[in-house]
């Protein structure tokens, strides 16, 4: 059987029974990475008076998922294996999903512990009312891609949740000053950890607190874009039209504001 297990966040103490006790059973870890896993165990030894049994830790990641799961299959089946992501919810946003397909289509049991997630945790910090929230997980990295995936967060009619590294953070508040600086927003980094803060405010305002140091970068980061209302700025068909865009990506977009297709935008673009 396998176990899908979350693990804490950041503060250590967020672990459950349960998940000691799955630990424990284990003849086997899947872990995103082994070191990060290792590391935890060693934690939960050292306060908790926690202790494993001689086991094998094998890495899972997107990059071998595939080969690892021909060698571990009948495993799966036999033994009590866990998967464990370097931290949170596994198979969120998180190679662990390729495993819960592996063991549906193959009638292998398996079950998913709760457990703490950034996700909740951060829109539940962030004191918006709206009960309903879109997760997004990792915008693309750079170019029109990026800029695209953006447009439509921000034009959605309902809270966006994202995640941002450290070294992009500041970039995606000025990308989203560019398209509505007045739009209302909440930050937190380093969630349940030591420098664990929150931010809420607008674009605009926070964007001046990063440029002025008064907000270090450094740390994991989780921000929640507040839905855009009937009167705020938002990109709109012309705005679209003036933005430095591959025609493909624009007719994406403007299909998704209007009644006309891909095609018919795209022929109209480049004509």
């Amino acid at each position: 059987m396998l176990t899908f297990i979350p693990t804490p966040i950041g503060n250590p103490q967020d672990i459950t029974i349960r998940a000691l006790k799955e630990f424990e059973k284990a003849t086997l870890f899947l872990c995103e990475d082994t070191r990060e896993t290792k590391r935890l165990l060693h934690i939960l030894e050292e306060r908790f008076e926690f202790n494993y049994p001689e086991i094998e830790f094998l890495s899972f990641h997107e990059h071998n998922g595939a080969e690892r799961l021909t060698q571990i299959a009948s495993r799966l089946k036999d033994e009590q294996v866990v998967y464990v992501s370097d931290a949170g919810m596994p198979i969120i946003s998180d190679p662990g999903q390729i495993l819960v397909d592996y063991c549906q289509q193959n009638s292998i049991e398996y079950d998913v512990l709760p457990g703490a997630t950034a996700v909740t945790t951060a829109y539940a910090a962030s004191g918006f009312k709206e009960g309903a929230f879109l997760f997004y997980g990792f915008l693309p990295q750079k170019g029109s891609d990026r800029s695209s995936a953006l447009i439509e967060v921000m034009n959605h009619t309902t809270n966006t949740i994202l995640y941002e590294s450290p070294h992009r953070i500041e970039k995606l508040i000025a990308q989203i000053v560019e398209i509505d600086e007045q739009r209302e927003l909440f930050f937190t980094k380093e969630l349940t950890k030591k420098f664990q803060n929150y931010y809420r405010g607008s674009a605009k305002e926070i964007l001046k607190q990063f440029n002025t140091k008064a907000i270090n970068p450094k740390g994991e980061w989780v921000v929640v874009i507040r839905a855009k209302k009937e009167s705020s700025k938002a990109l709109h068909i012309e705005d679209i039209l003036n933005l430095d865009l591959q025609p493909k990506i624009k007719a994406k977009l403007l299909a998704k504001l209007t009644e006309k297709s891909v095609k018919e935008w795209y022929k109209e673009l480049i004509s």
